[in-house]
This record gives C-alpha cells, sequence and structure tokens, in this order.
C-alpha cells in the first residue's frame, strides 16, 4: 500500500490541468480559477491623496505648532485643487488629492477654523511631519506590476483588486466537468421508503456538495444498479464528456464490488489502496474515451466517513491541481491534544476533533468510519502518522475542516 504522501504525489503527478480558457466579466468571476496573469496598467492610488479628514498644508508653515493660515480651498474626494499658495491651507477630505505645493495634511481634531472678515482661517495646533497623512501614488500598486497570479482561485477580495486597477474582464480556467455515480443495490434516497437492509445514499449529498463548493460542472448519475454491466456502460457513457469520474462504492473486492473489475475492463487502475484510516480503499485510474483519450477516475470507499476524509485529503488537491491551481497544501497547525489514543494504527490515521475552550483539541468518542455525526462535531482532522499513540498533553497536526473544505 502506498503511504498518504506517497499516494498525494501520485495522483498529482499524474493531473493533465484543463486548458481551455473563458473570459468573464470580473464581476461575475467569483470562485473560478485565473487562467492568466494580471498586471496593472495604472499606479494605485493614481495620485498622491489623503488619509483623513483634514487641512493640507506646507510643513514649513505649520513649525510654530500654533499656526494661523488662511483657508484658500475646499477639496473633497474626487475633485482636483489648486496649487496651495505658501502660509495658506486647504480644506480636505479623505481621499482627496493632495494640492500641489500641500507637503502634509493636518487632522481636522488638532485644528480650529474660525472666521474672519477677509475670510476663513485655521489654527494648526501641531507640527506635522513631512508626508504626514498622505497617500502616495503607487503605494498600494505600482503600474505594470503584477497583481493576481495564474492558477489563483478568485475570491472577493481578487474581485476586488482585480477592479481597483479597471480590470473589466478576466481569463479564467473552464469549469471542470465531473460525473458521479454510485453504487450499491442497499442505496436509497430520502424520501424513499426504507426497506429492510437498506440505507440512505449520505454520499450523494456530501459529494456533491463537496463538488460543487469546487466550483465544478456536474452530472450526477445517480445510483447504479450493482451489476458488472451496468457499471460499465456508465463509466462508458461519463468518460465521454467529463474530465473527472468519481464514484463512491464497491471499490473493494468482494464478489459484489463491481468498480474496480469495471474500470479495469473500461480502461485501466493506476493506484488502488492507500495506508490510511479511514479509507483504505481507494481507487485511481483512467477510462477510456471514443477519440482514443481517457477521463480521470477516482473511486471511493462506501463509508461515509471514508468517503469524506478521501474527498478532502486525496479529491480535492486533485481537482484543485486538474484546475491549475499551483497552491494546494491546505494550512496545518501544531495543537495540544487533550485526550489519549494508545491504539496506535499501522495505517496513517486521520481523527475527527473539535477545538475546546482551552484552545486544545477534543477527540470524538467514536472513530469508525459510518460515524458521520463525527464530521458534524467536530472542527477538522488530526493527521495521526502511523504506529503513534497520543497522549494528553502531546502536539499534534490538525487539519481545519474550514481549510479542507475551502
Amino acid at each position: 500500500m502506498l503511504s498518504v504522501a506517497e499516494a498525494l504525489d501520485f495522483l498529482l503527478q499524474s493531473a493533465r490541468p484543463v486548458t481551455e480558457t473563458e473570459t468573464l466579466a470580473t464581476i461575475d468571476a467569483d470562485g473560478r480559477i485565473l487562467a492568466h496573469a494580471q498586471t496593472s496598467q495604472l499606479n494605485v492610488p493614481p495620485a498622491d491623496n489623503t488619509q483623513m479628514d483634514g487641512y493640507a498644508v506646507r510643513a514649513a508653515d505649520c513649525v510654530s505648532g500654533e499656526a494661523n493660515l488662511r483657508i484658500s480651498q475646499r477639496i473633497p474626494a474626487g475633485y482636483v485643487g489648486q496649487p496651495l499658495q505658501p502660509g495658506t491651507a486647504a480644506r480636505i477630505f479623505t481621499g482627496a488629492m493632495i494640492p500641489e505645493g500641500a507637503d502634509a495634511v493636518v487632522m481636522q481634531e488638532v485644528c480650529e477654523a474660525s472666521k474672519a472678515l477677509d475670510g476663513d482661517y485655521v489654527t494648526v495646533r501641531h507640527v506635522p511631519q513631512i508626508g504626514e497623512w498622505i497617500r502616495r501614488a503607487g503605494e498600494d500598486i505600482r503600474a505594470s506590476s503584477e497583481i493576481l497570479q495564474a492558477g489563483q482561485r478568485l475570491r472577493a477580495q481578487e474581485l476586488g483588486l482585480a477592479a481597483s486597477v479597471g480590470l473589466a474582464s478576466l481569463p479564467v480556467v473552464r469549469k471542470l466537468r465531473v460525473a458521479m455515480f454510485f453504487t450499491g443495490d442497499e442505496l436509497a434516497m430520502p424520501g424513499e421508503e426504507l426497506k429492510p437492509g437498506a440505507i440512505y445514499n449520505s454520499n450523494r449529498f456530501t459529494l456533491r456538495g463537496l463538488l460543487q463548493k469546487l466550483g465544478c460542472e456536474l452530472t450526477d448519475y445517480g445510483i447504479v444498479p450493482d451489476t458488472l454491466a451496468a457499471t460499465r456502460d456508465t463509466l462508458r457513457r461519463a468518460a465521454q464528456d467529463h474530465d473527472l469520474i468519481i464514484t463512491s462504492g464497491g471499490v473493494s473486492v468482494g464478489e459484489e464490488d463491481h468498480i474496480k473489475p469495471a474500470v479495469e475492463a473500461e480502461g485501466h487502475i493506476n493506484m488502488w489502496q492507500i495506508a490510511v484510516k479511514p479509507g483504505k480503499p481507494l481507487a485511481f485510474g483512467e477510462v477510456n474515451r471514443q477519440l482514443g483519450d481517457t477521463a480521470f477516475f477516482i473511486g471511493l470507499p462506501g463509508n461515509p466517513v471514508s468517503s469524506f476524509v478521501t474527498f478532502l485529503l486525496f479529491v480535492r488537491p486533485f481537482i484543485l491541481r486538474l484546475q491549475g491551481v499551483q497552491d494546494i497544501t491546505p494550512p496545518s497547525y501544531a495543537m495540544r491534544a487533550d485526550f489519549n489514543w494508545p491504539k496506535a494504527d499501522r495505517r496513517n490515521e486521520f481523527l475527527r476533533a473539535k477545538i475546546n475552550a482551552a484552545g486544545g483539541l477534543d477527540l470524538f468518542p467514536n472513530q469508525s468510519s459510518g460515524v458521520l455525526t463525527s464530521t458534524v462535531w467536530g472542527d477538522g482532522l488530526i493527521d495521526n502518522p502511523a504506529g503513534k499513540p497520543i497522549a494528553q498533553g502531546d502536539i499534534v497536526r490538525f487539519l481545519s475542516f474550514s481549510d479542507l473544505m475551502a
């Protein structure tokens, strides 16, 4: 059996990223993968501007600590002021351009405005430094600099950054086309009568949600009859129009487990069985298409926690790599175990855990691969190496669900 690291490396080395792209309006590109790096054609901010409401002054006019200056103009944001004459100040508002001649801004809280017969004045009770409260042109972004890298998943902040330099549209990788289906005559759908020996197909809902969160274009073939012929037929149909086929169940070695022989008949298995708990029976291969190329195939275990965990550990990074994402490693955190786990397994374990009020980790009491409640209760997974018991107070490696499902 391959280790977790070896299996993941094999998957990522096998990935053929999608190359087709499309152009979307920036406002509609949330969640998509940027196809090409983007540069700014302008400085941000485009000109020196004020960070505060206050008065634009010449610092040399305010060295006394109580300078009385005539207010020569008023500059709201979006307007261009006149050059500032010596001995005067400009009333200025946050975001407004600094007028020529001014070299500092004094915030209004240390100033006092007054009126006289010959006009308005301000007393500046502060000795400003040159550049005080001024945002310099290009302080955030310099013209011709790269602002977004190819392979980035576009979030709200990336879209805002693109808009800030005037990018009305962005090139994105086309959506990954994923087919999924489920095997097992014992499976029923919620709303149907649950006959003796049957179980509801929770994996269909879990995997569908995870795939949609990754921005995939999904075709759901539902529950396929538990026969070799039906499995092969669905694989053939799914391979024609999809980049990746995902199944759940039927990847073990029992007489009723048809996924592995079906894939071998319609293509080939490249990897099978990983030294991971939960989730040992995970299959990776390719299914032939009529045109001579192949669609990728990943067969997940049928147990709900095994399916969920192996998706996060293996399918998610593989999908991200197919989408062209380069940074696929989720952050991990060194955290204190507030429990004992004396039964070390020969496989790399991923234990469902929750962050407690003291900043340590509590363990869900039942770590069975069928206990889906552990994934709802927990905040993430403890990555526990093979053969390693855990004692209370030990520092463990923690992977957060919020990062694994981002």
